[in-house]
């Protein structure tokens, strides 16, 4: 692609001023997960502190490639671009991102794929900066093991050597990326919008839980099926609400699941839901569980804290580091139906006896995770990136111009 090819969007000579971040990620609003809402979360924090913001990232949903988005739309003030892709929805190739980087003081790329080894291959093609946030690399599921560690150990060590710094999401990504870019990696635990469902849960002890999350085979909802026939055997109040949006699960082989376990009266299903439906939701739970194999950080168990649930969690790498940090969360091997349902018995005791208390040590913890204060660290991070290739902030480019 030749470097002319590069455009840029139209600005203002008043713009000037203020820094562009683009980020770079392969899903984005109006998708709803994770790694979505801790970019659109940092975006609007950005933009509250005078930066400028843009978004790339491709232009279908992986849950539906067939529907193709507008190619540009402002959501919540945030500059959203999208881009063509093909290949799979791990590692969707987007070559186009390369046009819409020309007028960056710095480049953000989001998870480890197509995005990371293309933009770090390419550097130079588009000679701008550049950090990256793991999000938890590409070991979401153990399918591929070993020939996602030799990929790893090569390729990846290979394009990291591009990114001022690496930002790691969790301490196991820290432990992990730290053996191919010792001195670059930055632990800066991810933000969490602690205000959006906050303190919503009911105030008195309910066997109702709540488990939040994409339908992703890795979030074993099967096991948290089976945990719930236990539970349901023990006590005719047990009702688990299932909310999220379809992924690599569809919505009938989830009600099929249900109903092969008879379950239909203690199992709903909430599919793309919005906030405000998901809030009245929690408000009748007291308990969130998740038998998720893997996470890249365990967002959504913060946001459970938030609300004054009190999470039962697999024990994964990143529920693991979150407990040492909060002793008051549960783990429970989701694998053994009836260990699981124990804890999940315990938890509810543990609010019938003391709930007030436990509620209050949950959203302190959470506060912990506030966008606020974790924008701030970006922002210092950025900073010391800049500073660090010697790089000023250069005058913006009108369309169709180039450095």
């Amino acid at each position: 692609m030749a470097l002319a090819e590069m455009h840029t969007s139209d600005v203002t000579i008043e713009d000037h001023a203020h820094p562009l971040i683009v980020h770079v990620v392969r899903q984005f609003l109006p998708n709803k997960g994770g790694l979505e809402d801790v970019v659109a979360n940092l975006c609007r924090q950005l933009l509250t502190r005078g930066y400028r913001v843009r978004v790339v990232t491709c232009n279908s949903l992986f849950s539906n490639p067939e529907l193709e988005l507008p190619a540009s739309e402002t959501i919540d003030g945030i500059e959203v671009v999208r881009i063509p892709w093909s290949g799979s929805s791990r590692y969707p190739l987007a070559p186009q991102v390369f046009k819409h980087l020309a007028d960056a003081d710095l480049v953000h790329v989001h998870a480890v794929d197509f995005f990371f080894d293309a933009l770090a291959w390419g550097k130079l093609l588009h000679g701008r900066p550049m950090v990256a946030t793991t999000h938890g690399g590409f070991f979401h599921t153990p399918k591929y093991a070993s020939i996602k560690k030799v990929w790893f150990r090569t390729l990846t060590r290979i394009s990291a050597s591009a990114y001022e710094r690496l930002i790691c999401c969790s301490q196991s990504d820290e432990r992990l990326f730290s053996g191919i870019a010792v001195s670059r990696t930055r632990l800066i635990e991810n933000g969490a919008d602690v205000s959006k469902f906050a303190n919503c849960a009911a105030l008195e002890a309910r066997r109702r839980i709540v488990t939040i999350g994409r339908f992703s085979v890795n979030k074993r909802l099967e096991r948290l099926l089976d945990v719930m026939r236990v539970l349901a055997d023990r006590h005719p109040d047990w009702h688990l609400d299932i909310i999220g949006a379809v992924s690599d699960l569809d919505q009938p082989t989830l009600e099929r699941e249900i109903a092969e376990r008879n379950l239909g009266r203690h199992v709903s299903l909430h599919v793309a839901i919005d906030n405000c439906a998901i809030r009245n939701t929690i408000a009748r739970a007291s308990l969130f569980a998740s038998a998720s194999d893997y996470e890249g950080f365990g967002l959504v168990a913060i946001e459970a804290m938030s609300a004054g649930l009190l999470p039962v969690l697999n024990p994964n790498e990143a529920f693991k580091a979150l407990s040492e940090r909060h002793p008051h969360l549960m783990l429970a091997d989701f694998s053994e139906p009836q260990t699981a349902a124990q804890a999940l018995e315990i938890a509810f005791e543990r609010l019938q006896i003391d709930g007030l208390a436990v509620r209050e040590q949950l959203t302190r913890g959470a506060a912990e995770y506030a966008w606020d204060r974790v924008a701030q660290r970006y922002i210092d991070l950025y900073e010391e990136a800049l500073s660090s290739t010697k790089a000023k902030p250069q005058p913006l480019r009108h369309r169709g111009q180039v450095a």
